[in-house]
């Protein structure tokens, strides 16, 4: 396993050795700190690996440890990095917390030299959250968990991911212009507004292409399974990613129904 690479002056990133369909190369474990900073940030420490864990408190001491949500790809390893290292688990959800601090839009979290305001973009999952990483005026970044990937669409995870909210994530994304994204599956994009417009109109075909499916099958969003409308909206999509895309089907159909 190799060492973190360097991405910005104020990030690197540590590759969690879990590849596969949903997690692209494998889950980016952030490590953030200001040039001369002894100490780290962590972001999302990834899958509970004992080698990847260690690797990453070995960058450390880690001041803490923050979760932009908590599909366990992103914070299974968690708590054993916190027995490693003793830094706190801040989440927005309390079920995945250590410690009595928890995140929240707008809170700002301040160590190791650098700042990160926190940003609710709620839609892959309720308890999504995105980090804006002050510090470099040359690279300003924003780390966007599975919200926007450095590589092909997320999933809405219905019913706990809502496709309305994701839709104003992205809106809320696309106002950070040139930022870096730092993702949590995928290599960094050079801009946010582009990623985020690029995730809008993705959204936007495959809301029509679900339309054209329902006047096909002849019948409305509430009288058709995610199913159904797989078969014929994702036939060119690998079928071992047919189970995900049914979850952002069920999303489509329900934003549908609610409009």
């Amino acid at each position: 396993m190799s060492a973190p690479r360097e991405v910005t002056r104020l990030a690197s990133v540590q590759l969690a050795p879990n590849p596969g369909p949903m997690t692209l190369e494998g889950t980016n474990t952030w490590i953030l700190r200001a040039p001369g900073e002894p100490g780290c940030v962590v972001v999302d420490p990834g899958p509970d690996h004992d080698e990847h864990l260690a690797r990453v408190a070995a960058a450390g001491p880690v001041h803490a440890i923050l979760l932009t949500h908590g599909h366990n790809d992103h914070s299974a390893g968690a708590a054993a990095l916190h027995a490693l290292t003793g830094a706190w688990v801040r989440a927005l959800d309390p079920a995945h917390r250590l410690g009595s601090e928890g995140l929240g839009a707008g809170d700002v979290v301040a160590a190791a030299g650098v700042e990160l305001r926190v940003l609710a973009t709620p839609g892959h999952t309720a308890d999504s959250l995105s980090f804006v990483l002050t510090g470099d005026d040359q690279h300003p970044a924003v780390l966007t968990g599975d919200t926007i990937l450095g590589r092909g669409s997320t999933v809405v995870a219905h019913p706990d991911g809502r496709l309305g909210d994701y839709l104003e994530s992205l809106r809320s994304l696309r106002e950070l212009g040139d930022m870096t994204v730092l993702p949590g599956h995928g290599p960094e994009l050079p801009a946010a507004g582009r990623a985020a417009q690029a995730y809008l109109d993705h959204r936007a075909a495959r809301l029509d292409q679900v339309s054209a499916a329902l006047s096909e099958l002849g019948r409305p969003a509430g009288e058709v399974t995610p199913s159904d409308v797989v078969r014929l909206v994702y036939a060119d999509v690998d079928r071992a990613l047919w189970p995900a895309a049914e979850l952002s089907v069920r999303a489509q159909l329900e934003y549908l129904r609610s409009r």
